[in-house]
């Protein structure tokens, strides 16, 4: 991948990052249906027995997945599907190119206790110049138009 000059980048918009996020978590939810279809329809209408397949058995696949996900495609594609959707990138901080893999990983993981934390780490963005959430502060990463 090029190495951008900084002149040439522009910081993705909030809302292209909105929408990036709805893409990625409903393609996420989807699949951990998928996956888990058969033990859904067979809770039946019980609300106890939904709630317990909700916090034992799917939550620990639903995180892996997510951190699975926005770690490779981050990673591999600078975008997750999502991003590629709204058409904007992940970038290094200090390089202004392509992160690493371990870089994605921290950042998956940063998303993740953002979304525990009441979205917090998302509400971040809002008030930093580079429209940084807690995932981009702990993967070195800025989000910008492609």
């Amino acid at each position: 991948m090029q190495n951008n000059s900084s002149q040439d980048l522009q910081l993705a918009t909030l809302s292209s990052r909105a929408m990036a996020f709805v893409i990625d978590d409903l393609l996420v939810t989807f699949l951990v249906i998928a996956m888990f279809w058969d033990k859904i329809t067979n809770a039946g209408n019980s609300m106890e027995s939904m709630v317990y397949l909700m916090k034992v058995e799917i939550v620990g696949p639903l995180i892996m997945l997510k951190v699975v996900y926005h770690t490779f495609f981050v990673w591999y594609y600078g975008a997750t599907i999502g991003k590629i959707i709204t058409k904007i990138r992940v970038i290094d901080y200090n390089t202004l190119g392509r992160i690493s893999i371990f870089s994605s990983l921290l950042r998956a993981i940063g998303r993740v206790f953002s979304e525990w934390f009441v979205y917090i780490g998302f509400i971040i963005a809002f008030f930093n110049d580079g429209k940084r959430t807690f995932h981009d502060y702990t993967g070195k990463t800025l989000v910008v138009n492609v």
